[in-house]
């Protein structure tokens, strides 16, 4: 197998999801990259397509008829 190309980044993020993260690799045996890459692929291959699941035209219609009935769906959810 061919040694991967990599790319060094430093972000900055929240110092609480950090420690989590941190103890996340730690408790599994597992290094910070690993545990980031596998994060990464999961946004980017399962989150980002689902966002646009749904065509934008009709997320504004049912906005639209969220904000209509506001009301009605309160009483609906009780």
């Amino acid at each position: 197998m061919p040694p991967t190309t990599t790319k060094k980044f430093t972000p900055e993020i929240d110092a609480q999801l950090y420690d989590e993260f941190v103890a996340v690799a730690e408790r599994n045996g597992q290094t910070k990259r690993h545990v980031l890459e596998e994060a990464l692929r999961f946004y980017l291959h399962n989150v980002v397509p689902s966002q646009h699941l749904v065509r934008p035209e009709v997320m504004e219609e049912f906005e639209k008829f969220a904000a209509r009935n506001h009301d009605l769906l309160q009483r609906l959810a009780r």
